[in-house]
């Protein structure tokens, strides 16, 4: 009897430990599913989706240091200074009923202290708002010319069928050397085409702080071994869009030497230059009271070349030397000067 109860003790024991074990066990939750980052090949090479989305995303940009040389022209009379940059670009596109909705960022940081926003803008059925680079940033290839470059915030509408272009921009002007362009107005048109080898646009724009134009026509064509590169501006006054001179005709000739060396020399000249221009270029002090300066009775001309060379895959080197001499200039001031920069760039 002793021995029964023995055994029907420890059983009913037994029980009730694993009974209250079971109602103390832990139950593991189901791992989320993960969602993988896809390839996006709609819209070229480097887009993925953002995971849980159908946006499309790629990320780019560079690194960038380079050596300059310009006369007589940095801290205590120095020829040479250092400087590096990164670039950091970010594209996001998504098919709509309107097309393909996309948006741009570009952010720019240097070693002289700067960090800022280098344009930020959506595009979608033809239409540009936001903060970018106008059609007159759209130079030649190679680093002798001056032909004008601006960051506006503007809205703008391309129309590109390919072998014609048409396009017209409603622009703030609140860059340049002029502080009373803030909150000004400018529009620009522009009318393109592309014909076999041929490819010519031109550019007019009106800026209505300074009642003044600026009209710009440029042109390449594939011609032997390269490129060649030909553009001329007329401006009625300084302004936003163009102020270096009354006019400016330049040309250059890109050379496709091999599969990883171009050179390109190239040629401009000034008519009338701008006093502002002139004091900025050779390094004094204009007197002009106006900040726009003015156009003068005299020229200059400017010739270059510049080398580039892919090292590898997303690695390239590029050198320039250029020379810029200017006619009267003013007494005890040189009136020529001499620039360039050896760089060396990653892209990604």
């Amino acid at each position: 009897m002793n021995i029964k109860s023995l055994l029907l003790g420890s059983a009913a024991a037994m029980a009730v430990v694993s009974g209250a074990q079971a109602a103390d066990a832990i139950v593991a939750a189901e791992p989320e599913p993960m969602e993988y980052v896809r390839v996006c090949d709609a819209f070229g090479k480097g887009y993925f989706y953002i995971p849980g989305t159908e946006t499309c995303l790629k990320i780019g940009g560079y690194v960038r240091t380079e050596f300059r040389y310009r006369e007589n022209s940095y801290p205590n009379g120095g020829d040479i200074d250092a400087y590096s940059r990164g670039y950091l670009t970010f594209a996001a596109k998504n098919d709509t009923e309107f097309g393909a909705v996309s948006s741009y960022i570009n952010l720019q940081a240097d070693t002289e202290g700067d960090a800022f926003v280098d344009g930020a803008w959506i595009n979608v059925a033809g239409f540009d708002v936001g903060y970018f680079y106008n059609w007159w940033d759209d130079g030649l290839s190679g680093e002798t010319d001056e032909l004008g470059s601006n960051l506006f915030n503007a809205i703008r509408y391309t129309y590109d069928g390919g072998t014609f272009l048409a396009g017209v921009a409603v622009e703030e002007l609140d860059s340049g050397v002029n502080n009373k362009w803030n909150d000004n107005i400018g529009v620009s048109g522009k009318l393109g085409f592309t014909l076999g080898a041929v490819k010519a646009d031109v550019i007019a724009s009106y800026d209505f702080d300074a009642e003044e134009a600026a009209f710009r026509g440029m042109m390449f064509a594939d011609v032997g071994p390269g490129t060649f590169g030909l553009s001329g501006i007329y401006a009625t006054n300084p302004n936003a869009y163009y102020s270096a001179a009354e006019w400016t005709v330049a040309a250059e000739y890109a050379i496709k030497a091999t599969d990883k060396v171009t050179i390109t020399p190239a040629a401009q000249y000034f008519g009338n230059v701008n006093t502002a221009y002139r004091a900025g270029t050779l390094g004094f002090i204009d007197t002009n009271p106006s900040a726009r300066g003015s156009f003068s009775s005299s020229d200059a001309w400017k010739v270059g070349v510049t080398a580039g060379y892919k090292i590898t895959e997303g690695l390239r080197t590029l050198a320039t030397v250029n020379y810029v001499k200017f006619d009267d200039a003013p007494r005890n001031v040189d009136d020529s000067k001499w620039t360039g920069f050896l760089r060396l760039q990653r892209d990604f």
